[in-house]
């Protein structure tokens, strides 16, 4: 019997931090769940945009966000929405948002490198949530996350077993990559700025190839891609609530990414 699984980034294999920023009254909001954040409200869309920590800090804080990132022509992904929204119009409220700052994120950025200074930080993305009826720029974002304790042992016992392994993310490739290497997953078999439709096409597509499907999530914009899987695994590891649907969906609860190896071997036994 032939088997793939499936991770998820941020709350699965990292333990995350993140904070985001309300541009409009300027309160920072540490410890948020971003993905809760933006789907309370079908207006809003959290994009990851490519941009690197330290140049954004170099960059005069009172410069319009949507300036630089035309300036420096930087890209961007959709990392989810409750809405259907063509690509065009996202860039358009991103591109011209004269709500956020480069001050904004910067005061992001500075709040996870001052949680994070000790640890090290596998991963690290910026982003936004822009919302659609301004429209513009509503938050700032910066997320820092460094491997679960036993993940790096759990992806190699795996392999060992011949069962691969693949990540599919709402994260930034580049970023997502540099933690595949360091937990031993080829990076063609990472899949970055995935939305909760693409994650679930992604279990598609993998169930083409391999008898059963594994996809290992703890955050709602995983839920697509649970319900599309054969075998669904929810992990309790990184702390916060967990929408009652996650449960539902789960044929696993664990609470160590190491749990995982056992249901694979029980799976595939």
């Amino acid at each position: 019997m032939s088997i793939a699984v499936v991770f998820d980034s941020a709350g699965t294999l990292l333990h995350t931090y993140r904070v985001a920023k309300n541009v409009m009254t300027g309160e920072l909001l540490p410890g948020i769940e971003t993905v809760s954040l933006t789907f309370s409200s079908t207006e809003r869309v959290l994009v990851v945009i490519h941009v690197h920590s330290r140049e954004v800090i170099a960059t005069p804080p009172e410069m319009l966000l949507s300036s630089y990132l035309v300036e420096h022509q930087v890209g961007f992904g959709v990392s989810c929405t409750r809405k259907v929204l063509a690509a065009d119009e996202v860039a358009h409220a991103l591109y011209h948002s004269e709500y956020a700052t480069i001050g904004d994120l910067q005061d992001c950025i500075r709040h996870v490198w001052q949680v994070c200074r000790r640890e090290a930080v596998i991963a690290m993305n910026s982003g936004v949530i822009v919302n659609m009826s301004l429209p513009g720029i509503e938050f700032t974002v910066t997320t820092g996350g460094r491997p679960f304790e036993g993940a790096r042992e759990a992806i190699s016992e795996l392999h060992h077993m011949g069962i691969p392994t693949f990540i599919a993310s709402g994260d930034r490739v580049t970023k997502l990559e540099k933690m595949a290497d360091y937990l031993g997953i080829p990076r063609d078999r990472v899949f970055g700025i995935a939305t909760p439709t693409v994650k679930a096409q992604i279990v598609a597509d993998l169930q083409e190839e391999y008898d059963h499907v594994v996809m290992v999530g703890d955050g709602i914009n995983d839920i697509c891609a649970m319900k599309k899987a054969d075998v669904a695994i929810l992990t309790e590891e990184q702390s916060g609530e967990k929408h009652d649907e996650l449960y539902q969906a789960a044929d696993h609860v664990v609470k160590n990414v190491r749990e995982v190896v056992a249901i694979v071997k029980r799976i595939r036994d």
